[in-house]
């Protein structure tokens, strides 16, 4: 099994990227710093831990169809540290 998760583009134009990530646990996104401001769209429920890159971790409970939003500059590494598949949709806005 692969450590880094599935990222399927959905959509791409002039002003959003979509993007939906597949985790199954343990695996994780990499890390990255976000360009754009995003929202986060769960499919699923979950657990990440999302790691800063001084590798403070902070727990986060996803729940399927309660998004969330943050803005472009974020830098970290989210984790599915739960016990099945994790899914969620990210938009970033151009």
């Amino acid at each position: 099994m692969s450590t880094t998760a599935r990222a399927t583009k959905q959509h791409e134009d002039d002003r959003v990227r979509v993007t939906r990530w597949d985790f199954e646990p343990g695996q994780s996104t990499g890390r990255h710093v976000h360009a754009y401001d995003y929202v986060v769209v769960p499919v699923t429920d979950g657990r990440t831990h999302v790691i800063a890159p001084d590798g403070t971790v902070t727990v986060s409970e996803l729940r399927a169809g309660e998004s969330y939003a943050r803005p472009a500059g974020g830098e970290h590494e989210v984790v599915n540290a739960g016990t099945a598949p994790l899914a969620f949709v990210e938009i970033e806005s151009k």
